[in-house]
């Protein structure tokens, strides 16, 4: 069990967020993480950066990002 406080870890980015609210899910099989800034979190428009991480946009606004390979970027 992971303790609260690993948790914890995540709170100064939740502050930056647009509304300050996140959701977070993470896909074990696919190994990809979800990460919204609104629900539902319908987008319009993407687009794929280097790293692999897809930014989800409504119309100007970032509302979520997609992360691949998710697992890889916590060793």
């Amino acid at each position: 069990m992971v303790a609260v406080e690993e948790y914890l870890k995540v709170l100064p980015a939740i502050q930056q967020a647009p509304g300050r609210a996140v959701w977070l899910s993470y896909d074990a099989e696919a190994d990809v993480l979800y990460i919204n800034f609104r629900q539902p979190s319908q987008a319009d428009d993407s687009e794929l950066t280097p790293d692999d991480i897809v930014i989800r946009y409504a119309g100007e606004e970032i509302i979520g990002y997609t992360v691949l390979h998710a697992s890889r970027r916590f060793r």
